[in-house]
């Protein structure tokens, strides 16, 4: 938590206690349905909460926006987003139904009225977001196929709608079919080793009707 504090210093009460919560819930459904690898579960905030927000380094989403965690697996990068930006609206959506059950427990249990939880794919999706944020769940040029449908054409943020995806190692060959690619290397954000290799991608998408 003193990490979140560093980073993040202007959270409210509300804010401190929900990202306090998060680590005890975790533990508690970990154990039930196994959604955070044991390793991981130890080092939460650093590999996955602050990861998570390294979004919110790049961009503020604005109050009434809408965003899509496409993968979500236990909740990441949507549930820390949530929690950062509660007047936006998050759409977190996994294939795997243990996960989502897990997703919607931490979300009830820390009391967020601004994510909504659906178990399907990315494809199934009919509704257009703001922004699609995802942690690496498949090569670019998948992923893009899989959510340009979901992408709204009218940007309101400084940067144009489309797509925050959290991905490591080079990223050279992948991107190379996008060209209006941002890449934001996540070191200049955090201190910490694990962040070493990890990256921001921003892929603009304006919709196609």
């Amino acid at each position: 938590m003193e990490l979140i504090n560093a980073y993040f210093p202007d959270l409210s009460e509300t804010q401190k206690h929900q990202f306090a919560q998060l680590e005890v819930l975790y533990k508690d459904w970990n154990l039930k349905i196994n959604v955070v690898s044991r390793k991981d579960i130890d080092e939460i905030y650093v590999r996955h909460v602050l990861h998570s927000l390294g979004i919110a380094k790049v961009i503020t989403f604005l109050p009434g926006s809408s965003v899509l965690d496409v993968g979500t697996g236990g909740g990441f990068p949507g549930i820390p987003l949530a929690i950062l930006f509660p007047e936006t609206h998050f759409h977190l959506v996994d294939s795997i139904g243990k996960k989502i059950k897990v997703v919607e427990e931490v979300v009830a249990g820390l009391g967020l009225t601004n994510v909504k939880v659906t178990n399907a794919r990315a494809e199934a999706i009919d509704a257009q977001y703001d922004f699609i944020v995802s942690r690496a769940v498949a090569q670019m040029e998948t992923f893009v196929r899989w959510v340009k449908h979901s992408v709204k054409k009218k940007s309101n943020h400084p940067i144009k709608n489309g797509i925050l995806y959290l991905k490591g190692g080079d990223l050279t060959e992948e991107l190379a079919a996008f060209p209006k690619a941002t890449i934001y290397p996540l070191p200049v954000y955090f201190k910490e080793d694990f962040f070493e290799t990890k990256t921001l991608v921003h892929v603009p998408l304006k919709f196609k009707g």
